[in-house]
């Protein structure tokens, strides 16, 4: 059955759809309140970012003759955001559709799905961790409110107002999570030692070559993980962390935020200064759901150029979709992008978290399955 089939034999559905537009009325009141400008950047791309672990979806453009040009849907807003960074915007947002091929068969993705980034400028990681707090809390207080005043009396509404105040849980799938801020902290190789009982130092050099895939191998063998000649360091690693530690995030009643992953993961983030092996970079995780992705943004021009060449060296061994590397995106850096901290959100996971259901498709009006056999 279609959803709008469903919604309309079960009038009582649109509540839990309707959670949708309160959490993206209640970020953009957030970010307009903390003086953020909304931007728009074009989803139809002539280049992208080479990103080795993201499938993109390639189309065509016909001028007035017919000519054809190669184009691709927008992965995410972050090389278009970043150029107006440069271009001196400062502080800014935006909630938009993102494409990503690929990503199908799993409850927790759909190809086509709504993304909010925001960018503080004269800011790192550490900061974007505590607007996280501060986002999460308003959207709890919002969607909160909304669910309870309409039909509230003056004295009820007072009640609600005290509860909102001092009670900060939100239920999902029968699990009370304390939204309260500060929410767990733990960096990568802690919850390394933690949760998979090996140190960072087993899998790593200190000098040298850092990331010897012989040595996270050794571990991953012994762990009983399947380990092949093609895999590269990052893949055998993220047999360990999948599996040993990311279903401990998120799920101890409170929100985790993880924090400095391993170089090879550093995408477009910065190496942290007092460990080079660290890129700063977060996740961060609600009763189980990775919901954000942070950075202290890399602004070094040289250092991006070698990750491009990189990322696209991998993509061909991966039989990735060839693309066009945003090169306008490194003249960008080159001019001199300020120095700020930015994260990607995912919104329909914010709306599986608050509307209390593990499947993004019941979130979505028109989810992907429902046009597949």
């Amino acid at each position: 059955m279609q959803t709008w089939q469903k919604l309309k034999k079960n009038p009582k559905l649109w509540q839990k759809f309707f959670i949708r537009e309160k959490i993206i009325q209640s970020i953009r009141e957030f970010f307009f309140r903390e003086k953020f400008h909304e931007v728009e950047t074009p989803l139809l791309l002539p280049s992208v970012v080479p990103e080795s672990y993201l499938e993109v979806f390639e189309t065509h453009l016909l001028d007035r003759q017919r000519k054809k040009r190669r184009m691709f849907l927008a992965t995410s807003p972050e090389a278009s955001i970043k150029k107006l960074l440069v271009a001196g915007i400062g502080n800014c947002f935006e909630i938009t559709k993102s494409f990503r091929n690929t990503e199908t068969g799993s409850n927790l993705h759909n190809p086509e799905f709504t993304i909010l980034e925001w960018y503080r400028v004269g800011a790192d990681y550490k900061d974007v961790m505590r607007d996280c707090e501060r986002l999460i809390l308003h959207i709890y207080e919002s969607i909160f409110r909304h669910a309870e005043f309409s039909s509230a009396s003056n004295t009820k509404r007072k009640k609600i107002l005290k509860q909102v105040q001092d009670d900060k849980m939100i239920k999902y799938q029968g699990n009370s999570i304390d939204l309260s801020s500060p929410w767990e902290r733990i960096s990568v190789p802690e919850a390394l030692q933690k949760y998979a009982h090996i140190s960072f130092d087993e899998i790593t050099n200190k000098s040298g070559e850092m990331f010897s895939k012989e040595k996270v191998a050794q571990v991953a063998k012994e762990k009983g993980y399947r380990v092949e000649k093609k895999n590269s360091w990052e893949e055998i690693f993220n047999q360990i962390f999948l599996n040993e530690v990311e279903p401990h995030l998120g799920t101890h009643g409170k929100p985790t935020i993880i924090y400095d992953y391993p170089r090879p993961m550093a995408a477009l983030s910065k190496i942290k200064e007092t460990d080079p092996r660290l890129a700063e970079r977060f996740e961060f995780y609600i009763a189980g759901l990775e919901l954000g992705d942070c950075y202290t943004e890399l602004t070094d021009y040289n250092e991006q150029k070698k990750r491009f060449a990189e990322e696209q060296k991998i993509r061909k061994i991966k039989g990735k979709t060839s693309v066009f590397p945003d090169e306008d995106f490194l003249e960008a850096l080159k001019a001199g992008m300020p120095k700020c901290s930015g994260i990607a959100v995912g919104i329909d996971r914010l709306v599986m978290l608050f509307a209390d259901t593990t499947n993004v498709a019941d979130t979505l009006f028109f989810p992907l399955s429902e046009f597949t056999p």
